[in-house]
């Protein structure tokens, strides 16, 4: 499904792979011990984050998205003024924000990412089943004899196609596409459109997108969060800042911050429906 376009400016999320982030130089206290010419700090007056400006519910360019208000704890925690760099979050996204200079951090990427350094992760997800309330179903795996001769919808490239595959499931699924641009496609919530419309029985969805797009549908929806890992293959993500490497007193400061605002950020995740998982893998209740 297209969307309209949005202004190219630049962003600051994920994705988990995002769907899915860099530096800053005050300490939590708001002691100004790095100056705007350190290694660690483009700015000693404010908090600029790279975001994508069109990829609810992560980020967009009105500040709607659950990393948005994510980013606004993080600056008032800094004592700092919020200023975004947005670039739509496709291939080199990290190589022409972050790595660039652009911004300080990155919002929403997951904590196994090569390209950045990461910071302690402030929260952790898992890809879930979508289906709609009225449809009979009860399922809870997509090993279940039940998965047999559904419609199934699942983004290319992501885990649960290798599950989908294991389980000979493929034949009856359609695949949406991954990398696209987010100013005018979203395809994981396409997804979500086409159970609710319908078009597809149940649909393989990364948890914060599936949480979020569920609860926008004019049908109820079963949202089912999926075990951490399946048959060896890991369907839970935890999810971290990105900031450039060796910007080691930025990366503490940035992870006694993310300690202190933990119920603040659990609070803004909730509001959203995002499936959250403790470090136990334990699913977390709403």
């Amino acid at each position: 499904m297209k969307r309209t376009p949005a202004p190219c400016h630049h962003w600051f999320g994920a994705l988990r792979a995002l769907c899915y982030l860099a530096p800053l130089a005050i300490l939590v206290t708001g002691s100004p011990v790095l100056g705007a010419t350190d290694h660690e700090a483009r700015s000693g007056q404010y908090l600029t984050v790279c975001g994508d400006p069109n990829n609810l519910p992560f980020s967009n360019q009105q500040l709607e998205g659950f990393e948005n208000k994510i980013a606004e704890l993080i600056a008032a925690g800094l004592d700092r003024p919020l200023h975004y760099r947005w670039w739509p979050q496709t291939v080199g996204f990290v190589r022409n924000t972050l790595q660039t200079r652009l911004c300080d951090l990155i919002m929403g990427i997951s904590t196994v990412n090569d390209l950045v350094q990461n910071t302690n992760p402030y929260y952790r997800s898992v890809y879930t089943l979508v289906y709609r309330r009225d449809a009979g179903l009860n399922l809870q795996s997509l090993k279940d004899p039940a998965a047999k001769g559904l419609r199934i919808g699942v983004v290319a490239g992501t885990p649960p196609v290798s599950l989908l595959t294991r389980y000979d499931l493929l034949g009856q699924t359609r695949s949406y596409e991954r990398a696209v641009d987010t100013r005018l496609y979203a395809p994981a919530r396409d997804a979500v459109e086409d159970v609710a419309r319908g078009q597809l029985d149940l649909a393989v969805i990364w948890g914060p997108i599936a949480g979020d797009a569920a609860r926008k549908q004019p049908v109820p929806l079963t949202l089912v969060p999926l075990p951490a890992e399946e048959d060896g293959i890991p369907l839970a993500f935890s999810i971290s800042l990105g900031i450039r490497p060796r910007e080691t007193a930025w990366k503490h400061e940035l992870n006694a911050l993310l300690e202190r605002l933990a119920p603040q950020i659990l609070t803004i995740l909730q509001s959203y429906g995002v499936p959250l998982l403790d470090m136990n893998d334990q699913l977390i209740a709403p």
